[in-house]
């Protein structure tokens, strides 16, 4: 019985794309390249005195539109010297291997600008979980606010003997004097707690 012949090799299978040394060199990967060619090529013309540019050249004033195109707006002021980058020689065009190598530090910026705003997030995420942890401590795991009891469980727990009327002065400075019904001295909130442990030099994370 003759062997089965291999099956021929799917025409469906995704071909991957691959950098060229010109985004290698600057740092991008396949898709930024074609992202970049493609915003490019939107606003590309030919010029005479450019012919060997076989991506064409931008018009100068076309430069921030491009740039726009691909969320790297720039402000009109920064125009000036992102052109006397890219066309030195103030021709009044700009050919591709320039602009993208610009467009490739503007990504690069961009990203680094992007991974900070996260981790500032996730900082300011952080902080909260703590400082919150940090109040249901007293609460007991309650919602609060800290009440007068919890006051005297914490301070029972620390095996130490604080007057109640210490504990009410604690909780009157914290809230600001703002009493509950009656007798009550009402509670300390989150907001509250969180106010105190700034003004004691406390901060979480």
């Amino acid at each position: 019985m003759p062997p089965k012949g291999r099956a021929a090799p799917s025409k469906n299978r995704a071909t991957v794309k691959r950098a060229s040394k010109l985004a290698k060199e600057n740092g991008l990967s396949a898709d930024q390249e074609a992202e970049i060619r493609a915003a490019f090529a939107l606003f590309a013309v030919h010029h005479p005195e450019h012919e060997d540019s076989k991506e064409g050249v931008l018009r100068k004033d076309d430069v921030r539109r491009c740039l726009i195109s691909l969320n790297l707006a720039p402000d009109k002021s920064e125009i000036p010297s992102i052109l006397a980058t890219i066309d030195p020689l103030d021709t009044g065009f700009v050919e591709f291997v320039p602009f993208l190598s610009y467009a490739a530090i503007a990504m690069h910026t961009k990203e680094e600008a992007d991974e900070e705003d996260q981790d500032e997030e996730y900082q300011t995420e952080s902080n909260a979980e703590e400082l919150s942890a940090a109040y249901r401590l007293f609460t007991h795991g309650g919602a609060g606010p800290i009440t007068l009891a919890h006051l005297r469980r914490v301070a029972k727990e620390l095996r130490e003997d604080v007057p109640d009327e210490v504990l009410k002065d604690m909780i009157l400075e914290a809230n600001g004097g703002v009493k509950g019904r009656g007798r009550d001295i009402g509670g300390v909130t989150l907001e509250e707690f969180e106010s105190i442990m700034k003004r004691a030099g406390l901060s979480f994370g």
